[in-house]
Order: C-alpha cells, then structure tokens, then sequence
C-alpha cells in the first residue's frame, strides 16, 4: 500500500511539472505568434492572443484598448510595413521577455535604424493582457530633427496632409506615408 502511495505522488508531481512546462511553452508560443501577426498584418492571428481587453505600457504612459479599438491602432501600423524581429525571448516569472527589433517605413525614415525594445508580456488564462516597451536604442534627435523637417516641409507644400504625425488611424497612417514619400521624391 505504502509504494502504491509513493508510485501515486511520484506519477502527480511529475504530471504537474509537465503540465507547467507545457504553460511555460505556450506563452512563449503565444508571443511569437503574436509578433508573427504583427509582422503579417495577420489580425486574426493577433486578436487571437489576446484578452478583450490589453494595456500598453510605456514609460509612463498606460494605455488600456478594447480589442476593437487596439484594431485599429493596429491596422495604423501595418500601412507602413513592419517587420518584427524576435532577438531573444524566455518566460519568466510567469511572464514573457522578449528582446524585439522593429523596422518599418516610418521608423526607417524618422530614426533611420531599427527600434530595438525589451517587452514584457504578461498573461490572463493563457491570454496576453499587457505588454511592456522599454526602448533601447531611441535616437531621440534624430527622431526629432527629422519629424520637425517632414512636417514643416508638409506644413509648407501639402498642407491637405497636417495632422497626418498624431493620426493614428488607417488613414492616418496613409497620410502618414504619403507626407514621407512626398518628402523623399521633393525635387
């Protein structure tokens, strides 16, 4: 009876180890697919990893959206073709750090080179429910000098497009684009 007992706890706590290994494995899979959409404009994908609800953090700014509302924002960033690169990932803690290089259109052009930030993703039931950007590289001057010269010379020469730099919707994100390519082909 006795190595029936021990038999019983030896079988319970190595079930329980795999099936946390198994969790660890799927929130880890989880965020690949998730960045896998973002780098496909794959929303279904994308909203299929979340909760109804996902906070973004960064820095001090916290922002709460709907799945709807997160959509959108969502389908602001895919007008400029990006490409997301997973540099490092590993659960810990429960949660998901992911070392991330980002380059698109309007990165390209504003900060000339990749973002490189370190997320942390939190999880509800299996679901993403926040992530975390911390900016590793941010070329803060760059950045500037050249959003203030895009959108001077845009101010100046199509003035249809101001507003396009704190529009963050589809269309937005295509007049976004427009003011850029209007920019690099000026005379």
């Amino acid at each position: 009876m006795k190595k029936l007992i021990v038999l019983l706890l030896i079988l319970v706590v190595r079930f329980a180890s795999c099936k946390n290994s198994e969790k660890q494995i799927d929130k880890i899979e989880i965020s690949k697919q998730y960045f896998k959409g973002l780098s496909n404009s794959d929303y279904s994908r994308i909203l299929s990893c979340l909760t109804d609800s996902i906070a973004t953090i960064e820095g001090e700014y916290e922002v709460a959206y709907f799945k709807k509302d997160y959509l959108e924002l969502l389908k602001w960033d895919a007008v400029f073709s990006p490409n997301y690169e997973i540099l490092e990932i590993e659960e810990k803690d429960g949660m998901v750090k992911v070392k991330i290089s980002k380059m698109d259109k309007r990165i390209a052009f504003l900060q000339e080179a990749p973002f490189i930030t370190h997320q942390t993703i939190k999880f509800q039931k299996e679901k993403i429910i926040s992530i975390e950007t911390e900016y590793l590289d941010f070329k803060e001057a760059t950045w500037e000098r050249n959003k203030n010269t895009l959108i001077s010379w845009i101010d100046k020469n199509h003035p249809e497009l101001n507003g396009f730099i704190h529009d963050q919707t589809e269309s937005g994100g295509i007049k976004f684009l427009k003011a850029i390519t209007l920019y690099k082909n000026r005379e």
